[in-house]
């Protein structure tokens, strides 16, 4: 067991004159998707946001964690249209911000805060649970990995860097193509790119019959390329940064 904290989401006005304080995207436009295609969420160079087929449960998962989404166990609370209408977002703020050495620039989740507010009327409090937990452990006690498991050599803050010098997104991977860096998940499948062991619980607590938070007990330190596979459960299949 251990002690979690849950976001509790509500559909109304809170925030009001402290909203103004918060940075905010200098652009920002919602559709609402009725196409369908790929479950998509991009922190890019440039300040760039583009979420593609997402539920707005999935927007204030990438909003209120930092640097990783929340799992959707980790939210309670909103309507049940929060889990069935789909949005596509394309947000920019102004100039570049710097990202972190593990995730996004910590500006953007505070500006895709400040839309949702807006846009959503969207008010969260946080709350403390007591919950089951799976640990992520070692299986060989002489602490080799699995076939699928290799340490990375890919820098992922130069590619980043040459992205932003060059003005524009890094391309997205090609189907079956392992991203660089980050993770590609469908069904039956996780593949991911100088992944830290954060990044890999956090997307193992978001996967279909886990449900639960995932904490790291193996030890690893540094970034790995990483490919699962498994008897999937039906999944519309997501793309992760």
């Amino acid at each position: 067991m251990r002690r979690l904290l849950l976001v509790a989401i509500g559909l109304v006005v809170l925030f009001g004159a402290a909203r103004a304080q918060r940075p905010m995207f200098e652009v920002a436009t919602i559709k609402q998707n009725k196409e369908g295609g790929p479950f998509r969420i991009f922190f890019q160079p440039g300040g760039r946001f583009v979420a593609t087929n997402v539920t707005l449960r999935a927007l204030i998962g990438a909003a209120y964690g930092t640097p990783q989404p929340l799992p959707d166990f980790q939210m309670t609370g909103g309507p049940k249209w929060l889990d069935t209408d789909r949005f596509d977002v394309t947000a920019k703020a102004a100039g570049d911000p710097a990202p972190e050495s593990q995730g996004p620039p910590p500006t953007m989740f505070l500006m895709l805060q400040s839309m949702l507010e807006e846009r959503f009327q969207l008010k969260v409090h946080y709350e403390m649970k007591d919950v089951p937990i799976f640990a992520l452990v070692l299986l060989r006690a002489d602490g080799k990995l699995g076939p699928q498991v290799h340490p990375s050599a890919t820098d992922c803050a130069a590619l980043m860097a040459a992205a932003r010098a060059s003005g524009a997104p890094p391309p997205l991977p090609q189907p079956g193509e392992r991203p660089p860096c980050g993770a590609r998940m469908f069904p039956g499948n996780l593949s991911g790119g100088a992944m830290t062991m954060a990044q890999l619980v956090n997307g193992l607590a978001r996967m279909p019959g886990v449900n639960r938070q995932v904490v790291d007990k193996t030890g690893l330190a540094g970034a790995f390329d990483i490919d699962l596979t498994w008897t999937p459960d039906a999944w519309t299949g997501a793309t992760v940064p």
